[in-house]
């Protein structure tokens, strides 16, 4: 298990990911207007958008339920994740960065389900006609947390880990 010293530093990228996610998300609430997409470069814009529902606005048009079902299942994939942040070994880089990202934005969006009620969205990437929904920083740190999850795959620590 590890110890306090040496997690903590994986705690404060979390921590950070969550700061930078909420600070974007003010800037964006604050200098954008709702809808209104805003072109940065082509194929980007920053758009404010709220999303009530979960990834890909799955669930956005419910009644209201939603929010508390996101907000526990936040709450318990973020502690299984810094759970899991205490089991590896200490020395590893790949996997504890990896859980940091995922738990950091976990943190960002919950802030905003709890406070607002919805979850605040501001990057729009588009082409032509086709259009990813909308995202938010956080969003983009679980993805990358996931995607090198994935890549690390379900083995034992190596070097490479280091």
């Amino acid at each position: 298990m590890r110890s306090g010293a040496v997690l903590l530093p994986w705690l404060g990228v979390a921590f950070l990911v969550a700061v930078l996610d909420q600070a974007t998300k003010f800037l964006a609430s604050s200098y954008l207007s709702y809808g209104v997409p805003r072109p940065v470069l082509p194929g980007f814009n920053l758009t404010l958008l709220h999303n009530t529902g979960a990834a890909f606005s799955l669930f956005h048009d419910q009644p209201g339920w939603q929010r508390w079902l996101f907000i526990a299942i936040a709450v318990v994939v973020g502690s299984g994740v810094a759970w899991w942040l205490t089991r590896l070994e200490p020395g590893q880089r790949w996997a504890p960065l990896a859980l940091a990202l995922v738990l950091g934005g976990a943190c960002g969006n919950l802030v905003d389900r709890v406070l607002l009620g919805h979850v605040v969205d501001f990057i729009q990437v588009y082409y032509h006609q086709w259009s990813w929904p909308a995202f938010n920083v956080a969003d983009s740190a679980i993805s990358v947390g996931a995607v090198m999850l994935i890549l690390r795959g379900p083995r034992a620590p190596t070097e490479t880990d280091k």
